[in-house]
C-alpha cells in the first residue's frame, strides 16, 4: 500500500512542478515535473507487478492443497 501512495505524491508532486514551469516559462522545472510524473507512473506499475505475483502465488498454493 505505502508503494501506491508514495506514487501517487511522486504524481501530484510532478504535475504541481510541471504546471509551476509551465506557468513561469522555466522549462528546466515542466521537464523535471514531467519526469517525476513518468516516475509515478513506474512506481505505480510496480506496485500492480508485485500484487498481482502474490495473487498468482496464492492460487499456486491454493491449487497445491
Amino acid at each position: 500500500m505505502s508503494n501506491k501512495i508514495d506514487a501517487a505524491a511522486k504524481d501530484a508532486e510532478g504535475k504541481i512542478q510541471s504546471a509551476v514551469g509551465s506557468l513561469t516559462g522555466d522549462k528546466g522545472q515542466q521537464i523535471k515535473g514531467e519526469a517525476k510524473q513518468v516516475q509515478a507512473d513506474a512506481m505505480k506499475a510496480e506496485a500492480k507487478l508485485k500484487e498481482e505475483a502474490k495473487k498468482a502465488a496464492r492460487k499456486v498454493e491454493d491449487a497445491m492443497e
